[in-house]
């Protein structure tokens, strides 16, 4: 949950010169199994680090200001980033972070995928867990005709049911109101963000198919009105 919040975190990389770790901010977005997604410059240090060594880890940060950052959450995922060129990468990123549309297709800017080995989360003091890919990952088998829409499924939900979206955000995430967007669904659920906060709401029972999603979205919409009229 930590990770798909996220829209940006600390990548370190490994610098050629010195071996000596370098961490840099990036912008971040999921894969629809959970993978975390880089769009990044070869001008970049970072980029030039892992085009000679592959080894990086992710920090996401899920603390906030109040109190002590080191009693809330945050988790290190360490693995190995390697470019792709998969459409649902860019689908996904793009929409998470749409400005990256003015530099995606420079030619010195790729995708990058990093392929988690292993995860430290901590959650606060005394609150530690080593995580392996499979706690990380979504199960997508099965899932490819969810995946194959998941560009027309954005969309629609974006142009077509605004005021859906709007409501999973205010009545079940308890957020404020605002242009909330969706920018990814998967078989466990969808995100959503607006003005720099973003927001993950789970499915009820695993989505494989556009049938299965619009149902459970229909649901949502539903569950949301219903607890609006209570108010």
């Amino acid at each position: 949950m930590l990770i798909r919040r996220a829209l940006k975190a600390s990548l370190a990389t490994l610098e050629t010169s010195s071996g000596h770790p370098y961490a840099s901010l990036v912008t971040i977005a999921t894969d629809v199994d959970g993978t975390p997604l880089l769009l990044i410059s070869t001008l970049a240090l970072h980029t030039k680090n892992l085009a000679a060594d592959g080894r990086a880890s992710l920090l996401f940060d899920g603390t906030n200001a109040a109190g002590d950052p080191l009693a809330g959450g945050r988790v290190t995922v360490i693995g190995r980033a390697k470019k792709t060129d998969r459409a649902i990468v860019r689908e996904r990123f793009l929409a998470r972070q749409p400005y990256a549309s003015g530099y995606a297709d420079f030619p010195d800017f790729a995708f990058y995928e990093l392929i988690p080995e292993r995860a430290h989360f901590i959650g606060g003091f005394g609150r530690i867990v080593d995580l392996k890919p499979a706690d990380l990952l979504v199960d997508i088998s099965g899932a490819q005709d969810l995946i194959t829409a998941h560009d027309s499924i954005v969309s629609h939900m974006n142009e077509d049911h605004a005021d859906a979206i709007l409501l999973y955000a205010t009545e079940l995430a308890g957020a404020p109101g605002g242009p909330w967007r969706l920018t990814g669904v998967d078989p466990d659920g969808f995100d959503i963000v607006c003005d720099g906060s973003a927001l993950r709401l789970p499915f009820s029972t695993k989505v494989e198919t556009p049938d299965g999603a619009r149902r459970e979205f229909v649901r949502l919409a539903g569950l949301a009105r219903s607890q609006k009229s209570k108010a």
